[in-house]
């Protein structure tokens, strides 16, 4: 729809080297659009950016772009979400660049980022979690009787795929769209648990790998208990996360009610079960290499963000700071 749409309103002039003050954004964004963004993990996201992004620089040209214009579309915008905007922005700009359709260098100024958010949970918090989503019982009326209008806790539990979200979270350190589309049957569009095997094949069948690595991992023991046992007594059809047979797509409001349930205080949200896997990795204190490989993301992301939980981080040091260097002599208090 949004292609259409822009298409219909601008046709980028294909023309060669042309002075940034000559080119339209519109233009440089439906040409992004077109050719860039159909062959990206998640199209829709990135056009629906786009779209922010013309409502404010549609009616702008590429010679407008600035730092000054820059931080005035930040200052209407959320931090985190004009920062993801402008990117796409200079990604357009750069794609531009690439097909030599403009001539310059355009300066996109991105604000600075947010403070990661490496919120946990500790063992007894995920058991907490996960036990108020297994005993929840949906609460119905009674239709007729003496009783009628009664409410009364039913034997349906609307939360239970909730709980298997949460183990699959935490015991993989999947991401949430790679937990909505695991299957213990091999196809398109689907992550594959091989239970025969243990393994994840966490990059989907048929889907382009990204920036946001998705690499095979072995399923934890446990996990793979739980999911053996699901299969057998039919509890999942195909998918480990499932709603009446179906796959699910979002948790956003179980996830609150589960949250609720279970009075745990801190604002925590399905990432956060991502959050927990790489700190509990670093608690056991596996290696830098062999836990990033496991969580498919970069060593460096992983000591900046949850190295500080490592049983060895600094340790040296510490023990070092105190010792003198030729006597090897502890300094302390008389």
């Amino acid at each position: 729809m949004l292609v259409e749409h822009i298409a219909g309103k601008h046709d980028p002039v294909a023309q060669r080297d042309r002075h940034p003050s000559q080119v339209q954004l519109a233009d440089v964004l439906s040409i992004y659009l077109d050719e860039v963004v159909p062959k990206q993990a998640c199209p829709g996201k990135v056009a629906s950016r786009i779209g922010r992004l013309l409502d404010w620089w549609g009616d702008k040209r590429l010679s407008d772009v600035s730092p000054g214009s820059c931080r005035a579309y930040t200052a209407t915008r959320k931090r985190g979400g004009s920062r993801r905007d402008l990117e796409d922005l200079r990604a357009a700009i750069n794609h531009h660049a690439k097909r030599e359709l403009h001539k310059g260098y355009i300066e996109v100024e991105l604000p600075a980022k947010g403070q990661a958010r490496a919120n946990w949970l500790t063992r007894d918090e995920v058991a907490r979690l996960v036990w108020a989503c297994w005993r929840h019982g949906r609460a119905v009326r009674l239709p007729r009787g003496r009783s009628s209008g009664t409410l009364i806790e039913s034997e349906w539990h609307d939360l239970r795929h909730i709980a298997r979200f949460i183990l699959m979270g935490v015991y993989t350190g999947s991401r949430s769209g790679t937990i909505f589309t695991a299957s213990i049957y091999a196809g398109p569009s689907r992550s594959f648990l091989d239970l025969d095997n243990g393994i994840f094949y966490r990059l989907a069948e048929g889907a382009t790998a990204t920036n946001k690595r998705q690499p095979p991992a072995p399923i934890p023991p446990r996990l793979l208990v739980h999911l053996r046992r699901w299969r057998d007594k039919g509890v999942i059809a195909q998918h480990a996360v499932e709603w009446q047979g179906l796959p699910v797509k979002s948790i956003k409001v179980g996830w609150k009610h589960a949250v609720e349930l279970s009075g745990i205080q801190k604002k925590i949200v399905p990432h956060t079960l991502r959050h927990t896997a790489a700190t509990w990795l670093m608690q056991q204190g596996v290696g830098l290499w062999e836990a990033s490989g496991y969580l498919g993301m970069s060593e460096q992301v992983l000591k900046d963000t949850y190295g500080h939980h490592h049983p060895d981080f600094l340790r040296n040091a510490a023990i070092r700071i105190g010792q003198n260097r030729n006597a090897k002599r502890m300094v302390s208090l008389p």
